[in-house]
This record gives structure tokens, C-alpha cells and sequence, in this order.
């Protein structure tokens, strides 16, 4: 049997090397128009970016070692041209030689992929569409040889996202450009909105519900004209507008077209000619929720596919069931992923569908580590699961898998709830995130509970809402026209509501609001109905972007201070704002938009808008309510607390442990150093009068007093080196010692020195810095017990 495949990568090198592994005697040949045809393109933006180092590693196989290992003729650079039906021939074009040659056939598999969409008029030097190895290659090449400093990306897809986060990682400042009003149309809008503050956070100017009307090359950069007529200026741009099919083959040889323009198929593969089958980005495969013909460009399908196609050639009988369009991308440190049909997909479709979305750490919060997972179930009234979606740091692609499993074995929503899922503190929950979802959905079912959307809400707000939020929490901000009644005080308060209208319960994630719909129910209020997502949810959905200003907004310049000046100074000036007022701030320190994003996570402000202007970062700050809970943080995981052993009397060591220490300070952690031998003479300072044995006094003589007298560890220079640095930190806005010790105590760092060592090397109390307390070692492991970090410097 003689087969052609056309096209190589995750359709065609798959399909033929199951082939050959269940035909050993089959005459296969591959045509592929490009150099490679087993390479991993879904890695190439993270080679670009420096994540992937070694660019062989992309390649799977070469197409020499394909050939050897599975005995198949590859041939790259040959384009195919033209399929001629009516004798199973295919006409061949030798892109080395310039001339065409046909082969003869008894099965053809098509494989020809999909091409970037690239509207016309955009071309030129600096512009780029990335699909190809070719692609990577030239891309590297300019960003090495060129340098620009800026990046235009047009199209907030997954290929927009991830190269918006590569191009920041190669130093560039980025700007996105996206025609709808949000990025990654898979997620509804009430769950990309932590995409967009996280890109925000990460520098990447957001131009949303914009659109590039044109481009054109000045020099060494771009200017883009924008529908709306504003301009933006780059040294490059990336097309990541999408793909289309790739079909022109198979449409020129008269074979079925689809309603959605790809390759029609049928479960078997096959298209509307017997003989000739089709994979991957350019055929059109049936939807596992909606039934509907659709093209889903995504390497995993292309390779069930692949091997179903195979097994048919081969003479087996296999289907290929469809695809839920399961899909994750990863955002800096957020990671976004859907399965099945969104919100508008569903009602485009004319599906009836309800929705619950519930915010849950990653795993038990009591274990270091949390971080909040927000997902979101999409059902039918009878129960069926539609889809779901889910973003946050860690914990999104199990649980997507895990209900894009059940949507595939037919599962229901009532099975997400009694799901056995593995579970230590490390890992999950007792109850997973997954499990929670199926009970909430269960409980709509039941009509335990009903639900109103964060959207439904800001489309129409005047409906009797009330917050069961603490005092504190109402203050940090509510829905408007809220009323708030403690869910502890509910009882004893239904008075103050009216039991024939709807009522809309809120907290801060809407577990407590489920709670208080319960006691509202069984007391009368058949209307009470629960925020789904709680107001985290309807503030990401009110304000996608930078929020007004409340209770006014401060200027503060940071340029010239090293780390941990910025966000010291953030801190101190934040803390005599009002909440809500926000705090504009400018810093030079090339670590301060990090360090910026992290402190705002964990201290519970808000980091509205953080961009590049030239050298400078300008950040946009809004003070927000600190916890209720003190001991745990905005995302409801306790604050574990840190502690140092100071062993060093080095000043760089010493340098670089106030540093930690005040910076996990200013998080809100509780600190402890613990000083001990050489680590004491960091705290030594000069006292006069001390009767001291000889012993004593000949070590105090030896030992260095206090910071100014500390050498280096390393590049002392014979003494000179500790002068040095300490003036090249001061040329560098980096604190001193001395400051650095102030600070930590003004931040409430707990200084102690260890009684065993002093008495060991004859130091005294007197001789100790105001502010130290003097314990023994039973105070430090009381300390690290609580601590989620201990360091030994």
C-alpha cells in the first residue's frame, strides 16, 4: 500500500509513525514544504524568551532519524500542488529544484495545517507573524541584532499572551493590541479580569477594543494607526491575529469544504473522497458539548487524530469522537484554562445553560504555599456539564483535566461532587475545588440555592442587596447601595429586610453570602439569590481597569533608591492613606516592578497600572483593607512567619539579611534574627566603663565593633574592599548597614542576640544596640516554629 502524507509536525509525523508500527510492509512517504517536520512549535515563544536555552531540544526527531527509525521517505522542501483524484496521483513541486513530479497514491493524508492571518497591508522588515521554526529563527536574529527597546503585539490570543510575556523576559516594553474588550476569548469576562491587572502588573500596556487600521515602518520603528486614529510607535510588531486553515489543496481537488471554511470529515477521518484523509488545524471536527461542526487548532486533538487516521489506513475501524476544546496558556505566574463552551459560545449557540464560580486555594492553606484558584462551571438544567473555566498560580490544569474528563465520559454534575480525588495538604483539599463546584451546581439544581451573576448585577443594580461581610471588609468596598449586615447579626436583623423582593446576597468570595441565603430562605425571602463569585468577582467585572481615585491620590519618587528603598517608602507613605486613595509612584530599581506585584498580592492593595517610561517605572498603587484576619492573607492563607540565624560578622552577608528581613517585614510577616557568635559584632556598638576579665577584654579587642567596622567576606582588598562597597551603595541609593538596621527595627523586626555566644565572647549587654533583646536558643526554635522560611546566614 502506498501512502503520501502532506504535511509533517503533529499531524503527519504522528500519523506515520503509527502507521508504520501497524503496517511494517506499507510504502510511506511524508512531504513537507519547510526544513523540519517533528519539532515542538507550541515551545518556540519560550525559546524566544530564554525559557527553552537550548533551541535542539525543540526537535523531536530530525528528519533523517525519522527515516531511519521508522523506515519512512521524508522529504522536506517539497510543496504539494495538486491532487489528481480520478488516477490517485499527487503533483509535487521540488521548492530546491523549481520542477514538479507526481506520485501515485492508494491513500492520501492530508496534514497542511493552518497559516497566520495577516491582513493586507501589513507587511515589512519589522513585522512579524510566528508560526515556523523560519519564523523563530528570523524573530531571534532581529531582536539580536536590532535591540529594540519596544514591542507592538496585535491579537491577545495564546500566541498574543505568550509572546507578550517572552518579549518582556528579553527586556522589552510591550504593548497589546486587542479588538475585542479582553484578552483570551475562550474565558468569559468575569474571569479574565485577573489577566488583565496580572499583565498590567507585568508591564504590558493593555490597548483593548482597539484595532490596528494600519502599519507603516519609519526608521527604525513602527508606527501603528489604530481605528479610533491614535497611533502607537514600536521596534517591532507580532502578528498573533490567529490562523486560518490551510485548505486551498484540498478545495482546488473539489473535496467538501465545511460550514466553518476547514476540511469536511467524517468520524473515521476520511474527507469526501474515500481515499483520502485529513488531520489537525485545517479539517473540522465535531464540538463534544454543542455537536457542531468547529476548528480547533490545538496540537492535542491533531494527535488523536493523527493515530485514529492511521489506524484507518491500516485497515482498522476507529472514530475519531469530537473535541471539548480543552485548552490552558500560562501568563507570567498565572496560568488561565477552559474546556468545553463559554458563556457567549453557549448563548450564541442557543444552549440554556446556568453558572457558578467559587474562589478556593490551591491546596490547604494551612500548608505554605496557597495561592487562589478561581473556576467557574458552566451546566444545563438537567444536570450536563457545558464547560468550565479556571485561572490562578497553581492548581488550573487539574482541575480543568478533570472536568474536561468528565465531559468526555458523558459525566453529569452531581459526579463532579462525588469525584474520589487524591488529596494531601501539599496537593489539594479534602474537598477539591472541582468537588465544591459540583456541589454548588448540585444545589442550584435542587433549587437549595439560586444565583445571580456579577454581570446580571451591574446590568441591573437596583435590587435589595445585602453584604454579609465584617464591618472592615464592607469599608474596603461593597457593591453599591449595598446594606450591610454581618452574617452573625442576620437573625436577629431580618426586620431591616423586605421579604417580598429579591434579595441579592454578597461577601468577599460568596461562601458566607451561600450561608446567609440558606437562613434568608427558610425564614420567608424566597427571592434570596447569591452572588456567584462574591464581590472579588463583581470588582474584577466593575473596574477592568485603573479605579477612580478615593480619598485622593499622592505622588511619590522613588528614583535613586536601591532595594528595599521602594517599597519601603510605598509602604510608610500608604500607611497614613485613607482606603481607596491611590499612590502614584516612580522608582529606577530594576527589581521594583517584581517586587511592586508581590507586595501588593500579599499586603492586600492594588496594583493598578505598572508601565516602562524609558529607565523609569511608574506604578499606580491603591490602598486597600488590610485582612480582618491579621495572621493570614487577603487570599485567606495564614502569613507564616520567618527567622534568620545571623552566624556572618560579614558586612555583605549582613547587608543581604536586614535586606530579607525588612522586606518580610513590610509583607506583614513576623521576623526574628537570631545573632549568634561572629553574627554579634553586627550589633556591637562602644561603651565605656565595662570591668571585663583579661579573657574577655582580649576578644573585644579582636572583635569588630559594630557595622562600620565589618569587612567583607570576599574582595576585601586588604581592608580597602568594605569602604568601597559601602560607597557604591551610596552612589546607587542602596541604604547603609546602620539604616538597614533602623529600618528593620522600625518595621518590627524582632532583633535577639544569643546569651551562650555573648558569654562566650565576653560581650555584654551594654555593649548591644538599643532594641535587642538578649535569649537564649529556646526563644529562636519557639520562633521558627511558626515559620514558613528559616535562613541561616
Amino acid at each position: 500500500m502506498r501512502v503520501l502524507i502532506v504535511g509533517g509536525v503533529a499531524g503527519g509525523a504522528t500519523a506515520a509513525a503509527r502507521l508504520r508500527r501497524l503496517d511494517e510492509h506499507a510504502d510511506i512517504t511524508i512531504l513537507e514544504r519547510g526544513e523540519h517536520i517533528a519539532y515542538a512549535n507550541c515551545g518556540l515563544p519560550y525559546h524566544l524568551g530564554g525559557k527553552i536555552a537550548n533551541r535542539r531540544s525543540l526537535f523531536l526527531l530530525t528528519p533523517a532519524d525519522f527515516q531511519r527509525r521508522f523506515a519512512v521517505d521524508v522529504r522536506t522542501g517539497h510543496e504539494a500542488a495538486a491532487i489528481h483524484r480520478g488516477n490517485h496521483e499527487l503533483e509535487v513541486l521540488d521548492l530546491a529544484a523549481g520542477r514538479t513530479y507526481r506520485e501515485h497514491y492508494d491513500r492520501l493524508l492530508l496534514s497542511p495545517g493552518a497559516a497566520p492571518i495577516r491582513p493586507r497591508g501589513m507587511e515589512g522588515s519589522r513585522v512579524f507573524a510566528f508560526r515556523s521554526v523560519t519564523d523563530a529563527d528570523r524573530l531571534q536574529s532581529f531582536l539580536a541584532d536590532e535591540r529594540p527597546a519596544s514591542a507592538l503585539v496585535v491579537g491577545g490570543g495564546f500566541l498574543g499572551l505568550e509572546m507578550a510575556e517572552n518579549l518582556v523576559a528579553r527586556g522589552l516594553s510591550v504593548t497589546l493590541v486587542e479588538m475585542a474588550s479582553q484578552v483570551l476569548l475562550g474565558l468569559d469576562a468575569d474571569m479574565v479580569w485577573p489577566l488583565h491587572e496580572h499583565l498590567r502588573a507585568k508591564g504590558v500596556t493593555l490597548e483593548l477594543g482597539s484595532a490596528v487600521a494600519a502599519l507603516e515602518e519609519a526608521g527604525k520603528s513602527v508606527r501603528a494607526t489604530l481605528a479610533d486614529g491614535r497611533r502607537l510607535e514600536a521596534g517591532l510588531v507580532i502578528l498573533a491575529l490567529g490562523v486560518r486553515p490551510e485548505v486551498e489543496l484540498a478545495r482546488k481537488a473539489g473535496l467538501e469544504l465545511g460550514p466553518m471554511g476547514g476540511i469536511a470529515v467524517d468520524r473515521q477521518l476520511r474527507t469526501s473522497d474515500p481515499a483520502i484523509f485529513a488531520v489537525g488545524d485545517a479539517i473540522e471536527v465535531e464540538h463534544r458539548v454543542s455537536g457542531r461542526k468547529v476548528l480547533l487548532p490545538l496540537a492535542g486533538p491533531a494527535n488523536r487524530q493523527a493515530r485514529v487516521a492511521a489506524a484507518n489506513i491500516a485497515g482498522r475501524s476507529e472514530e475519531y469522537s469530537g473535541s471539548a476544546g480543552t485548552a490552558i496558556v500560562k501568563v507570567f505566574e498565572l496560568a488561565a484554562g477552559f474546556t468545553g463552551l463559554n458563556r457567549q459560545q453557549l448563548e450564541r449557540a442557543g444552549i440554556d445553560h446556568r453558572s457558578v464560580i467559587i474562589h478556593s486555594a490551591s491546596h490547604a492553606t494551612y500548608y505554605p504555599g496557597a495561592e487562589t484558584l478561581t473556576l467557574k462551571l458552566l451546566f444545563s438544567g438537567a444536570g450536563d456539564i457545558l464547560g468550565a473555566q479556571a485561572v490562578g498560580r497553581e492548581g488550573v490544569d487539574k482541575r480543568i483535566d478533570v472536568i474536561a474528563t468528565a465531559i468526555q465520559l458523558g459525566g453529569r454534575v452531581a459526579d463532579l461532587s462525588r469525584l474520589d480525588l487524591s488529596y494531601a495538604p501539599p496537593f489539594g483539599h479534602a474537598r477539591d475545588p472541582v468537588n465544591v463546584a459540583g456541589l454548588m451546581g448540585g444545589n442550584l439544581q435542587a433549587g437549595d440555592i439560586d444565583v445571580v451573576d456579577a454581570a446580571d448585577l451591574l446590568a441591573r443594580p437596583e435590587r435589595q442587596v445585602v453584604d454579609v461581610s465584617e464591618p472592615a471588609e464592607f469599608a474596603a468596598g461593597h457593591v453599591p447601595g449595598s446594606v450591610n449586615i454581618p452574617l452573625g447579626e442576620l437573625r436577629s436583623r431580618l426586620g431591616e429586610l423586605d421579604p417580598a423582593q429579591e434579595v441579592v446576597c454578597v461577601c468577599a468570595l460568596g461562601r458566607r453570602s451561600y450561608n446567609a441565603c440558606r437562613v434568608l430562605r427558610q425564614h420567608g425571602f424566597s427571592k434570596a439569590r447569591n452572588l456567584s463569585g462574591g464581590y472579588r468577582t463583581y470588582r474584577g467585572l466593575a473596574r477592568p481597569a485603573a479605579p477612580p481615585a478615593a480619598g485622593g491620590e499622592i505622588e511619590l519618587d522613588a528614583c535613586g533608591l536601591g532595594c528595599p528603598g521602594p517599597i519601603l517608602e510605598v509602604n510608610r507613605r500608604l500607611r497614613d492613606l485613607p482606603v481607596g486613595a491611590t499612590l502614584r509612584v516612580k522608582a529606577t530599581d530594576p527589581g521594583f516592578p517584581a517586587d511592586i506585584a508581590a507586595w501588593c498580592e500579599r499586603t492586600g492593595n492594588r496594583l493598578i497600572a505598572l508601565r516602562r517610561e524609558g529607565d523609569v517605572f511608574a506604578a499606580i498603587v491603591g490602598k486597600g483593607q488590610p485582612p480582618s484576619d491579621p495572621g493570614s492573607s487577603p487570599a485567606g492563607a495564614p502569613l507564616l512567619d520567618k527567622t534568620l540565624i545571623v552566624f556572618s560578622g560579614d558586612l555583605d552577608r549582613a547587608i543581604a539579611a536586614f535586606i530579607i528581613a525588612t522586606g518580610a517585614a513590610v509583607m506583614g510577616r513576623k521576623v526574628t534574627m537570631f545573632f549568634t557568635f561572629w553574627g554579634l559584632t553586627v550589633l556591637r556598638r562602644r561603651a565605656a566603663g565595662l570591668r571585663k576579665s583579661f579573657l574577655d577584654r582580649m576578644f573585644g579587642a579582636m572583635l569588630p565593633r559594630g557595622p562600620s567596622a565589618l569587612k567583607l567576606s570576599r574582595m576585601n582588598l586588604g581592608g580597602i574592599g568594605a569602604p568601597m562597597i559601602r560607597w557604591v551603595m551610596r552612589r546607587k541609593g542602596v541604604m547603609s548597614l546602620e539604616e538597614l538596621i533602623g529600618q528593620a527595627q522600625a518595621a518590627g523586626v524582632r532583633l535577639v542576640a544569643c546569651q551562650m555566644s555573648m558569654d562566650v565572647m565576653g560581650i555584654r549587654r551594654e555593649e548591644l544596640a538599643e532594641g535587642v533583646e538578649v535569649a537564649g536558643v529556646a526563644t529562636y526554635l519557639q520562633a521558627s516554629e511558626t515559620a514558613g522560611t528559616n535562613l541561616f546566614i
